[in-house]
């Protein structure tokens, strides 16, 4: 007998939306001994249940599997590109259907599909505008997750596992609409604070064998610039060594090489945390306490 979660399942999988099963707490299903922490890629699991949301899938006899295999279990949907959703994650608890009335106040959120959470909150359904939307707390919007690409959300009709209260389509069930360029942007983290730059003038002098020191002080921070992303911070401890070398030589105060590799830092995003490090380690593996 098809039982109501396996028909929903099965709907959403005809929608291309791909579904996967959670357990009764709205956790992700425990990975299967042979499935450890990062011990492979999770998308080429090929497990049932294992990883999340990269179970999910939209293939009719691997749905079902999976929906047999977590009886009682809640069901859910990947959202994101994958999908082509972006849903609106509306939690009363949190004050979201003030921040809620205030997006219908400025035209963000037109009508579209929506769901009635067990929670007494809202999911509203869009389509994906096909670049990167984050699954994150919506900038200043108390109580309003935006699930998209690398989240997920509870399809009706799962259980509540607090409330016991069932997940709802709305009566007027529809499509899910188009986002208004302005949801999109609203849904986009706030850009970072630009660090000023760094001046060209930084003080140095001529001295220790360097026989432009301004031309070389130039070039160590043009090198933590044009790093490519993920090589930033290693590149700002080995520039972090080359002028701490020109510290050693009398090229510059320490003061001031600490100050324009801190801003050059800031200025290709790298945390203070990270920053600090950097040029601690860096000062430190050429003998000077930074």
């Amino acid at each position: 007998m098809t039982t109501p979660t396996m028909a929903a399942a099965l709907d959403a999988a005809g929608r291309g939306w791909p579904v996967f099963m959670l357990g009764r707490s709205k956790r992700p299903v425990a990975n299967c001994d042979d499935c450890p922490r990062d011990a492979h890629d999770p998308a080429t699991c090929g497990h049932l249940t294992c990883h999340g949301f990269y179970a999910a899938s939209t293939d009719p006899d691997r749905v079902a599997a999976i929906v047999d295999a977590v009886p009682g279990g809640q069901l859910a949907v990947r959202t994101g590109a994958l999908s082509g959703l972006v849903v609106v994650d509306v939690d009363p608890a949190h004050g979201g259907a003030d921040s809620l009335a205030e997006l219908v106040r400025c035209q963000l959120v037109p009508r579209t599909l929506w769901v009635l959470t067990g929670s007494m909150g809202q999911h509203l359904y869009y389509r994906h505008p096909g670049h990167d939307i984050p699954s994150r707390p919506m900038p200043n919007r108390p109580g309003i997750d935006i699930k998209a690409d690398g989240g997920y959300v509870v399809l009706p009709p799962s259980i509540h596992h607090r409330t016991h209260r069932s997940y709802q389509w709305a009566a007027d069930r529809s499509e899910p609409v188009e986002m208004p360029p302005p949801l999109v942007d609203a849904c986009q983290p706030p850009a970072p604070a630009k660090s000023p730059a760094v001046r060209a003038d930084a003080p140095t002098r001529s001295g220790g064998g360097i026989s432009n020191p301004q031309r070389l002080l130039t070039s160590n921070l043009n090198a933590v610039r044009n790093a490519p992303e993920g090589r930033r911070r290693t590149t700002l401890y080995g520039v972090a060594r080359g002028v701490a070398r020109m510290v050693l030589a009398g090229a510059i105060d320490q003061a001031d090489a600490v100050a324009v590799l801190t801003a050059v830092g800031h200025e290709v995003d790298q945390s203070a945390r990270d920053i600090a490090a950097a040029i601690t380690g860096g000062f430190r593996d050429e003998g000077i306490a930074a």
